[in-house]
């Protein structure tokens, strides 16, 4: 009874019943007085006390542990300390009859608050003492035989007492830890959803790196060779303008299929094209050797396995890509690339040498550059492989991804979600 439960009220009885929540004191006020009245009507309604009128001591009595009562939720053990020893005295010194047990309605109310209000330990170790000492006050001072009803009925009384209160606590604990739960779940939830669009934009602003970097690297050179060779060779120029409207054309292609991601879900005009994979790694290649670079490519496969997961797809194509557009920018225009792909049944080997001069990095061209190896690394950490980049001792550089192909069960790692891009 540490605090009221919100009921069901009708229209009529709403605005008190709020105004009472609202003010706890008039409310205690109120127990109060109605205790009081049980206690004088407990008193006269008892077949051992019915012929014995209710004298001022026990009014005095009653009167002090109700109004005891309208203090319970700042000092409840002080309460139940006044109401029990209130009640002890009146069941030791009744000496015009009976003692009038009903008085213990003071303590029962101190007893539940005090159950309502505390933890379980000091629930019990209050209840037991309380019980103990009340009831055996009534048997040895009391009615006789010390098994009277009315004794009993002290007994029953702070028992059920201290129960109710517990519940009442345990109830509200109940009530707190939901509403906790739903607001951390809540929470939760918002995080997430922060967590998956910030991931989105990456892995979509990664795609959007490797389409953009790859052509404009190409269609740069490409248009370098055309202004070079303009006035001296025509016809190279044009096949180097040619190359440039086709560099131009697939990035245009990709950037529309990437872009079409951030459609609304069920838009028809959301490009529905694959994405690139190694299947289509020649045409990638045939671009830079078109561009000068000279590519050699050796795929092996050891074990006869299926095709690659999407996702696993995708990014041995991104790494290639990103490996030979970074050869092409940094390594010097007599550079050459080899391109070694080596796939088990369990794991996927990308290596891509070039013999260019060595550097510990590609530097960074311009603002925002310098990110390709970076976003190379995320892309092979989000399917749970390693990336390592660096110079060789024989001169040049070196990139190597190893894409684990299956998870534990047997779960292709690739089917569970698709990495992100690299930068240049």
């Amino acid at each position: 009874m540490g605090a009221v439960t919100p009921l069901a009220v009708g229209p009529g009885l709403a605005r008190p019943y709020r105004w009472l929540i609202a003010h706890p004191r008039s409310l205690d006020t109120l127990l109060a007085v109605v205790t009081f009245a049980l206690m004088l009507i407990g008193a006269a309604a008892s077949p051992h006390t019915g012929h014995h009128p209710i004298n001022a001591v026990f009014v005095l009595l009653a009167a002090l542990s109700a109004a005891a009562l309208v203090l319970r939720r700042r000092f409840p053990i002080g309460v139940l300390a006044v109401t029990g020893s209130l009640t002890v005295v009146e069941v030791v010194t009744a000496h015009d009859g009976p003692p009038r047990t009903s008085i213990v309605f003071g303590v029962v109310v101190a007893l539940c608050t005090v159950a309502a209000r505390t933890d379980r330990p000091t629930t019990l170790r209050v209840g037991l003492i309380t019980v103990a000492l009340l009831t055996g006050a009534a048997m040895l001072f009391g009615l006789r035989p010390w098994y009277a009803q009315e004794n009993f009925g002290i007994f029953a009384w702070t028992g059920l007492a201290a129960a109710a209160g517990d519940a009442v606590r345990s109830r509200r604990a109940y009530i707190a830890a939901i509403e906790e739960r739903a607001v951390r779940a809540e929470r939760t939830r918002e995080e997430e959803a922060r967590r998956r669009v910030a991931e989105e934009r990456l892995r979509i602003a990664r795609e959007l790196h490797d389409v953009v970097a790859h052509h404009i690297a190409l269609v740069n050179v490409q248009a370098g060779v055309a202004s070079h060779v303009m006035d001296s060779r025509p016809d190279q120029a044009k096949q180097a303008l040619a190359h440039v409207r086709e560099a131009s054309r697939s990035a245009l292609d990709e950037l529309r299929a990437t872009v079409g991601l951030l459609r609304q879900y069920g838009d028809p005009a959301a490009p529905t094209e694959p994405a690139p994979g190694l299947a289509v790694l020649d045409q990638l290649v045939d671009g830079f050797v078109r561009a000068g670079l000279r590519v050699e490519v050796e795929a092996v496969s050891r074990d006869g396995v299926g095709p690659l997961a999407a996702s696993v797809d995708l990014t041995a194509y991104r790494i290639v890509q990103e490996a030979l557009t970074n050869v092409h920018k940094h390594a010097g225009p007599d550079a050459k690339a080899q391109v070694r792909i080596v796939r088990t049944s369990a794991v996927l080997l990308i290596t891509v040498d070039d013999d260019g001069p060595c550097a510990e990095e590609p530097p960074a061209e311009g603002p925002g550059g310098g990110h390709g190896l970076i976003g190379m690394r995320e892309r092979v950490a989000a399917l749970g492989g390693s990336c390592e980049a660096g110079p060789r001792a024989q001169g040049g550089f070196r990139v190597r991804a190893r894409l684990p192909l299956q998870a534990r069960g047997g779960e292709s790692r690739g089917d569970r979600g698709e990495g992100g891009g690299g930068d240049s």
